[in-house]
């Protein structure tokens, strides 16, 4: 016979409503009671029905999240951060894939809508004005990562872009490079492409470097496109002895490149990435990169989500800190 939460509090020797505030996170117990609580749920194999939780609470116990691409290692760091704070907390992720170009948004927001989820994490996405209609009528919070709104009401949780891609340019400089070349995301891009672009403009002009175009080609922040843009690069100006990308993929995918043309990095070319995930360390020569505390957005977003969804009072957006990762694919011209 399947245990309920009645047979928990009649063999732990508390009371429904205590078992049900140590399920939900809930004060009002000592940990002694806690501990007992936990047990016996273990020695039952007692698990919440989801029906009943929802019919006494209301709440379905279960976030979305949104990502334009569930693949890269960059969503996956910030997955991993999500879902250890809602596991913590007794929430359910579901997790939606909306490609690249969001084609999927709107049918993913009609499930998240028809399973009655209780909050949605967006991640690098803008949030259209179609989207925010439909969130609207849903009524949830909503928590954006790597992006931004001028809604009062949707905090965010991500890196201030252009400052650091402006530190990483200022790297580069200081290390004697004045020849910089930047692989970015798309221009039309509001999340990451304009941001991080001009970071580097904003660089080269604040050290009296000129800007040119011929050195900017774009990519669509994966690895492929990394290959592609550095193919170009080298075509159209031979004279850099830098490159910048904004993501870590690309630049791994221009490294690869340059070495078939048998440059070597970084004794010819350097090369500095964008987002410190693990691939950046692999490879050999480890990239040098920004790093961003992928784990931490992921945690912090879930964190002001449930808090929101808990107490429905809207929490301030978080601007995190990021760091100059120093490894190996950057020559210092200075000695």
């Amino acid at each position: 016979m399947i245990p309920t939460i009645r047979d928990v509090a009649r063999e732990a020797n508390v009371s429904i409503a205590t078992v049900s505030r140590v399920l939900n996170g809930l004060t009002g117990y000592s940990d002694k009671t806690k501990q007992k609580v936990i047990k016996t749920i273990e020695d039952m194999g007692y698990h919440p029905n989801a029906i009943a939780r929802f019919l006494n609470n209301r709440r379905t116990q279960t976030i979305g999240v949104m990502f334009p691409a569930v693949t890269s290692e960059f969503a996956s760091a910030v997955l991993q951060g999500i879902e250890e704070f809602a596991l913590e907390r007794g929430y359910s992720v579901l997790v939606c894939n909306t490609e690249v170009d969001g084609n999927r948004t709107m049918k993913y927001l009609q499930v998240l809508r028809e399973r009655q989820i209780d909050g949605i994490i967006v991640v690098s996405e803008v949030l259209k004005h179609e989207y925010k209609h439909l969130l609207e009528t849903m009524k949830v919070p909503i928590v954006l990562v790597s992006s931004e709104s001028d809604d009062p009401d949707i905090p965010y949780v991500r890196v201030d872009d252009r400052q650091a891609s402006y530190d990483a340019v200022c790297y580069l400089i200081n290390k004697g490079h004045r020849d910089i070349a930047m692989i970015s995301g798309s221009p039309d891009d509001p999340v990451a492409g304009r941001p991080r672009l001009q970071g580097y403009k904003d660089a080269l002009y604040d050290k009296g470097i000129p800007y040119r175009s011929s050195r900017v080609v774009y990519g669509d922040f994966h690895y492929d496109s990394g290959g592609t843009a550095m193919e170009a690069l080298l075509k159209q100006d031979k004279g850099v002895t830098a490159v910048f990308a904004a993501t870590d993929e690309m630049a791994v995918g221009a490294m690869n490149v340059a070495l078939q043309h048998g440059i070597r990095v970084p004794d010819d070319l350097s090369f500095m990435g964008y987002d410190n995930i693990r691939l950046s360390r692999m490879i050999y020569p480890a990239l040098s990169t920004v790093g961003q505390p992928l784990l931490a957005l992921g945690q912090e977003a879930a964190s002001k989500l449930i808090t929101m969804i808990e107490t429905g009072k809207v929490v301030p957006s978080l601007v995190a800190s990021h760091k100059i990762v120093e490894r190996q694919t950057v020559m210092d011209l200075r000695t």
